[in-house]
């Protein structure tokens, strides 16, 4: 057997691929950032073609710098962002690729709250619809969108397709599914009764056949082999839903450690023993074969930075250094003060409000970029405190918690997170905490580990700790009260933009 193992994590923008040995050392590393189309409002989609084009330049290129023989791959495992809906025709062919940004059927969830469609759809997938959630986005082809919705072969994830092209299987796997919403979460199965909740009555037959994550789903084809540089037959194991592939990359494995990922999503998560909790958390992905995650999350976290960067600091001078770094070391220069800025993270909705917009408040002629820039970062922060504020009055507890993501690369960052939250935070050293997580499942799949425990084990190393400072507690339940307030009053002018918006797209008032 190869002494490497091949991680690859499919985000909402970026691809990358990452060959770890058995120890966790990173041996090569590539990455591809795909490309986002938002034809109407609220719509954000992706080139199926693209993907695959991005995964296998990727895979090509790790292996090209790693200097190694194809077949010293061991196994590869694959993570993926969840929820979206990816789909192919029923020749196999790609027909269509929905990123878990897309706010279209905002209007949708409104509907089926009035009709009370979450009270059925909750006791049994661990979820109420939400406007990126693979059932609703299938429900929402089949009202607007028949001529596609006819077309459709199969329903999975992003990470599936990737599957499907490098082993020609079509599968998924019980984490990205429950994590979506189309599983019967305590019996890890479909159940036709919650697809009828979701009026999908009729979709049963596009699901494809479900595996558990660290199953071995197929092996590379002689076709996916000359298009990376694989060698044919190599193990493919069904993989993870990247949130979870984020936990076990950064060595969160018992019951009741938690894993916060400042992403493009803001996910907040603590592994349980079993799905039911004292209350309703956001959703529930099964973590190993035996116990649950609990999940709180939105996509309200490290994109926020990403767009901040990119239409405001792209094209100024940094002295060399990566525009992100250069606005954490802005940021860093401010003391915080009670007059500061405040900024709501809601650039693709929130989780409470698909309606609800980003915004700046209590900006002030003296703020400079450098308030801004730490507005957004404390923004980013309370959006996790309100979630995980959510999860402790469900039952889950816990008093520390690993950062991973992108936010995770800052030095102020990290700290930032454990002022807002109260709580101790560290990093782990692996950077690809996904790809990781990815890489521990193919090795379990293929018996060089005994479970995910024993490959964190193996191959995961803690980097930096960070203490909350408690002399800003108050200064930071303060903030944090503000920021609720502001949410709540402005839902009301949310749901107006909204409407006003659904009534004249792109014509001035």
């Amino acid at each position: 057997m190869g002494d490497y193992l091949l991680g690859l994590d499919a985000g909402n923008t970026v691809i990358k691929a990452v060959i770890f040995d058995r120890a966790g050392n990173e041996i090569a590393a590539a990455s591809a950032e795909g490309h986002s189309r938002m034809p109407c409002p609220g719509h954000v989609e992706r080139g199926l073609d693209e993907l695959w084009t991005n995964a296998r330049q990727v895979i090509g290129a790790c292996l090209e710098e790693a200097g190694i023989k194809p077949d010293d791959i061991a196994a590869i495992g694959c993570a993926g962002h969840g929820n979206g809906l990816y789909a192919l025709d029923c020749e196999g062919a790609p027909l269509l690729g929905i990123q878990s940004l897309d706010t279209r059927a905002a209007a949708l969830v409104d509907e089926w709250k009035n009709t009370g469609v979450g009270d059925r759809t909750y006791p049994l997938g661990r979820q109420r619809p939400w406007p990126s959630q693979t059932p609703t986005l299938l429900a929402w082809l089949k009202r607007y969108r028949p001529e596609t919705f006819a077309k459709i072969g199969t329903v999975f994830l992003c990470k599936d397709f990737i599957v499907y092209r490098l082993t020609g299987q079509r599968v998924s796997e019980v984490s990205d599914m429950t994590g979506c919403g189309l599983l019967n979460v305590a019996g890890r199965r479909y159940d036709r009764t919650l697809m009828d909740a979701y009026g999908l009555h009729d979709c049963m037959g596009l699901l494809p056949p479900l595996i558990e994550s660290a199953d071995i789903a197929g092996h590379v084809t002689e076709a996916a082999a000359a298009q990376t540089g694989l060698a044919a037959g190599t193990p493919v194991v069904a993989g993870l839903f990247d949130v979870v592939a984020s936990a076990v990359g950064s060595g969160v494995t018992r019951t009741g450690a938690a894993s916060i990922i400042a992403g493009t999503w803001s996910i907040n998560q603590v592994i349980v023993d079993r799905p039911e909790l004292e209350g309703p958390v956001f959703m529930s992905s099964t973590f190993d074969r035996e116990r649950y995650m609990a999940i709180e999350s939105s996509a309200t976290s490290a994109a926020n930075l990403e767009w901040l960067v990119r239409e405001f600091f792209s094209d100024i001078d940094t002295n060399g250094r990566s525009p992100f770094d250069f606005c954490c070391d802005l940021a860093s220069t401010i003391e915080p003060a009670a007059d500061d800025p405040l900024y709501h993270p809601f650039l693709y909705g929130a989780q409470q409000d698909g309606n609800a917009r980003a915004g700046f408040y209590g900006v002030a002629g003296w703020h400079t970029r450098g308030h801004l820039v730490r507005a957004v970062l404390e923004g980013v922060a309370f959006g996790h405190r309100q979630h995980i504020e959510t999860m402790r009055q469900a039952g889950a507890v816990f008093d520390e918690a690993v950062l991973s993501g992108g936010g995770s690369r800052s030095i102020l960052w990290p700290q930032i997170f454990a002022d807002v939250l109260g709580v101790p935070v560290c990093v782990a050293r692996s950077r690809e905490t996904g790809a990781l997580g990815a890489a521990i499942a193919a090795g379990t799949g293929v018996g060089l580990f005994s479970d995910f425990a024993g490959g964190a084990s193996a191959m995961v190393r803690t980097d930096r700790s960070y203490c909350p400072n408690v002399a800003l507690e108050g200064h930071y339940a303060r903030r944090y009260g503000l920021y609720r307030d502001i949410a709540d009053a402005m839902a009301p002018l949310w749901r107006r933009l909204a409407a006003t918006t659904a009534e004249a797209p792109g014509v001035a008032a």
